[in-house]
């Protein structure tokens, strides 16, 4: 004990003991003593190494060279430029259909077959669905950070399944979920290293070999990727050729039919049940096509289709989506291009029609229910009132209504109507009115250019100007568009309009109120509409205007009548019952030359009181 404290006094006597000044600057960390301000440089003393912290590395996993000799993966096969194929030509029976209804008909599914269409096979950019397992020849994409690097490293699942990743070791991942394999790579990698992100994706699939038989347009041996189906495969040869079927396509798998695929579940149903995914060595049989119809007319889909054994033409219009909105869908026409039954068309109804067999070479047509005229008890009618009835507007009207009912649902006339002037339009008389008024045009066309051939006055009718003005009369006939009025001759004291009159769609009634005035217009002193009075004629409206001018016609003069009839009587009209609303016309003499009097008469005997009451408006306006 006494031994042990002298030593202790011993060290602190020479820690306390002076030292040189060059070691008392000595760095505690190492380094060159510093001497003090104005010391003599001193012989170096012990000093401590200085120490720098390392920096920390992850560790880097390199990409292992690129194999000389990948699989080929089906996406790349497709994506690989071919020579441009031609669409295929209608078949015999397709051209047969065609000229029967006088417009192309292709087969249905045509469409998927032309070139531009074929983008049924795998592309590059497929999803990976998460069931998928990985097998071998498949190639996974490994992208690692953190605490240990590597980028796109591809890493190929060799025969026993396993993948070997540089500074880890070997993995196995066969027979993983596609959508399980991160996990199982991120398991691996955490024995040796921590603080990692890791992304684990399918670079490439694993190729198959199959082989495409029997009616393909391109039959022989594909290369497809691991995920592909029978459609896949199917459309990638082409699909069916002109005489493959598109209901049975079958798929082998070691002499055994794992699946007969019929296409038109996929393209009619979107049902894909039967497109099974696609194993190494697999046989796709395209047998021949069965009996084909075609369906035509009123339906969703104009199409030449196959049907199978026992379907009905019901089935047949049923592949053709089904009748259209305006179909008449209660029979349809069936043509038997072979002649095997009665031969020419046969209408049918529609209970017949999901009874009767369809049959090899049969053209289905479904009739349209639009275009066709209808009775009038069967058409929808709005009808128009407006003018001094209670409650103007549009109705709606049950087909064969009177025109007493629809003025009872607007609540009748008001007090001031005046029935007999009422102006009735109609649609179907406008359209009759046009037919007749263009013929009368073209006989009046035809009168005036051969006037000249027969007249004494060949010479002055044949000038350029009388021409030029029989062309001008015709192009003012031509613009001229009826009114489609209906004139009915009511009491002038009528006071309800025509009460049995069926009422047709779009008809236009206006009633309006009681005229005051009578028009008088033309070669008179002084046109004017003069305030009716009761029990005036024709001639006192006319000496009211100044009487006739020297150049009227007196034997010409016309009345136009507020219920739209023309009094035309000669002389004798000045002397009839003025009524209110007359217009009063008095022509000019037309009677100063040969032209203008077969003009007068021409005009006189084809229209009447329509270029009388046309000329009536334009003088009023």
């Amino acid at each position: 004990m006494m031994l042990a404290r002298a030593s202790l006094l011993a060290s602190a006597s020479l820690a306390l003991a002076p030292l040189p000044a060059s070691a008392q600057l000595l760095s505690p960390v190492g380094g060159s003593a510093r001497p003090a301000t104005g010391a003599p440089s001193a012989a170096p003393g012990v000093a401590v190494p200085e120490a720098s912290p390392a920096r920390f590395s992850p560790a880097r996993i390199d990409p292992p060279l690129p194999e000389s000799d990948p699989v080929a993966s089906p996406a790349a096969a497709s994506a690989a430029p071919q020579a441009p194929t031609p669409a295929p030509p209608p078949s015999e029976f397709e051209a047969y259909v065609s000229e029967v209804v006088g417009k192309p008909l292709r087969r249905f599914g045509a469409e998927l077959l032309v070139p531009e269409a074929r983008d049924f096979t795998t592309p590059t950019t497929t999803a990976i669905p998460a069931d998928y397992l990985i097998s071998p020849g498949d190639q996974l994409r490994l992208d690692l950070s953190g605490s240990v690097q590597g980028s796109n490293l591809r890493l190929t699942v060799d025969s026993e399944g396993r993948i070997f990743v540089p500074r880890v070791g070997a993995i196995q991942v066969g027979g993983v979920r596609y959508g399980d394999v991160r996990n199982v790579v991120a398991s691996q990698v955490s024995r040796q290293y921590r603080g990692f992100q890791l992304e684990v994706g399918i670079a490439r699939l694993r190729g198959l070999t199959v082989y495409v038989t029997g009616f393909a347009r391109r039959p022989g041996a594909y290369t497809v990727n691991s995920v592909s189906t029978l459609v896949n495969a199917v459309l990638a040869a082409g699909g069916p050729s002109e005489g493959g079927s598109f209901r049975s396509i079958q798929l082998r798998r070691g002499g055994t039919l794992v699946s007969d695929f019929d296409l038109y579940d996929l393209l009619l149903r979107g049902d894909k049940t039967g497109d099974a995914v696609l194993r190494n060595g697999d046989v796709i049989h395209i047998a021949p096509a069965g009996e084909q119809v075609a369906v035509t007319g009123s339906v969703n889909r104009e199409a030449i289709f196959e049907v199978g054994p026992g379907e009905s033409l019901a089935d047949a219009v049923a592949y053709a989506g089904g009748v259209s909105t305006i179909a008449d869908d209660t029979r349809l026409l069936v043509l038997d291009t072979l002649g095997s039954g009665n031969g020419g068309w046969q209408q049918l109804g529609a209970a017949e029609a999901r009874t009767r067999a369809v049959r090899r070479g049969d053209v289905v047509r479904v009739l349209t229910n639009v275009g066709i005229a209808r009775p009038v008890a069967q058409q929808p009618v709005l009808v128009t009132l407006s003018g001094e009835v209670t409650k103007p507007g549009r109705y709606y009207v049950q087909p064969g209504s009177r025109l007493a009912d629809v003025v009872q649902q607007a609540g009748g006339l008001t007090g001031e109507a005046f029935p007999y002037a009422s102006v009735i339009t109609r649609e179907s008389v406008k359209a009759q009115q046009r037919e007749s008024f263009a013929r009368a045009v073209d006989d009046m066309e035809l009168l005036l250019s051969t006037q000249p051939l027969v007249s004494v006055n060949r010479a002055q009718l044949s000038s350029a100007a009388n021409l030029q003005l029989i062309d001008q009369v015709i192009a003012k006939m031509r613009a001229r568009e009826p009114s489609g009025r209906l004139v009915f001759d009511l009491p002038v004291t009528a006071a309800a309009l025509p009460a049995d009159l069926i009422v047709e769609n779009n008809d236009a009634i206006y009633v309006p109120t009681r005229p005051v005035t009578v028009g008088v217009f033309g070669a008179v002193a002084s046109p004017a509409s003069f305030a009716y009075r009761e029990g005036q004629t024709i001639g006192d409206a006319v000496e009211s205007a100044g009487g006739i001018q020297s150049l009227g016609d007196k034997k010409e003069i016309f009345v136009v009548r507020a219920n739209g009839t023309v009094l035309a009587r000669g002389g004798r009209t000045l002397k009839a019952p003025a009524l209110p609303g007359d217009l009063v016309f008095v022509p000019v003499d037309a009677n100063r030359g040969e032209f203008w009097a077969r003009l007068r008469d021409i005009t006189g005997s084809l229209f009447g009181g329509v270029i009388g009451a046309a000329t009536v408006v334009n003088a009023v306006n």
